[in-house]
């Protein structure tokens, strides 16, 4: 019997950060994250306005 071990790939070991933006202010403040360059990071904007959500930088939408 054979056990083949590998050392994971250096992606693997990074944490996974999102950042949740809530309302118009959470919005702002992913906006705001996104032209400063922060990078390493998934950005998610909340809101139940659908105008405020057009105008987000954010990947994704809710």
């Amino acid at each position: 019997m054979t056990i083949n071990l590998q050392m994971p790939d250096i992606r693997e070991l990074r944490p996974r950060i999102t950042v949740f933006g809530c309302g118009g202010a959470g919005g702002n403040a992913v906006n705001n994250m996104i032209t400063a360059g922060l990078t390493g990071v998934e950005f998610v904007v909340a809101n139940t306005d659908a105008q405020a959500l057009s105008l987000s930088k954010a990947e994704r939408l809710v």
